[in-house]
């Protein structure tokens, strides 16, 4: 469950203006017998929130290569939160942040965080992203290019291997262009068919999309979306994909396989 579900839900923090917004990127929190990072975003994220600390914008989960040689959990996927904070609010998200991992993440794993003003993700931050995606990496790579950068990264538990993913996520969830929208107000409070015009109003969805073609979705179109939808990002927005269902079934559209969606 959620930390303080209802402050999560509604991403409602008492600020004033100038806000700032920041990325906090996380990877490797987990092992095979404990809840899974994108879990423990979700956690943190609802922790910043109740703590004050910050307003929660998205989470979204980054796919990086596949491969036996990497020594994931699961998938290798890595897990961003997008946040507004106050002016001087950095230090008390970083003491959340670096005290929740600490506390929270499961044995054995190799825990690690990133965070950084959005307008500090430059190409650089971006493109080790992107190769995170064809290639291993290593921990020195990941330390190096934070460090040319002046990107916050660290490393907390076990060999700290999570502070590549973690600069990774960041650095993909900068381009707009990367990964599957993980939270986000009503997203994950969504289940069923609804319409296209309660996703619309009632979610942080901005486009509804069919996948292969382009078909106008009206607000009354009934659309599946199976136990929560699962929106991708594209040019910065959250994108939710779908294709024709069945009508005779009161089903207008519904979501498309996850195999398209991995491909996000």
């Amino acid at each position: 469950m959620i930390h303080d579900t209802s402050a999560v839900a509604r991403g409602t923090v008492d600020m004033t203006g100038g806000e700032q917004v920041y990325l906090v990127g996380i990877d490797d929190t987990d092992n095979l017998h404990s809840p899974g990072t994108g879990f423990h975003a979700r956690q943190l994220g609802g922790r910043l929130v109740s703590g004050r600390a910050a307003r929660l914008l998205d989470i979204s989960r980054h796919q990086l290569l596949f491969d036996r040689r990497i020594p994931y959990t699961s998938h290798n996927s890595s897990l961003c939160l997008r946040i507004a904070v106050a002016p001087g609010g950095m230090d008390r998200v970083m003491s959340i942040c670096r005290e929740y991992l600490l506390a929270e993440s499961a044995p054995g794993s190799d825990a690690g965080l990133c965070i950084a003003p959005w307008t500090s993700v430059n190409h650089a931050i971006q493109s080790f992203g992107a190769l995170a995606k064809r290639e291993i990496l290593t921990l020195d790579q990941a330390v190096a290019t934070a460090r040319d950068h002046a990107i916050h990264l660290e490393g907390l538990t076990g060999d700290h291997g999570g502070m590549i993913g973690a600069l990774s996520a960041v650095g993909l969830r900068r381009t707009g262009q990367d990964g599957r929208v993980a939270w986000r107000p009503g997203v994950r409070e969504t289940s069923g068919v609804v319409t296209a015009g309660y996703l619309r109003q009632h979610t942080g969805i901005d486009v509804i999309r069919e996948y292969q073609g382009d078909a106008p979705i009206a607000d009354s179109d009934r659309i599946d979306v199976g136990r929560w939808p699962r929106p991708v990002l594209q040019n910065g927005q959250a994108v939710l994909l779908i294709e024709k269902g069945n009508p005779d079934h009161g089903i207008d559209w519904k979501l498309v396989p996850k195999q398209i969606l991995s491909q996000f």
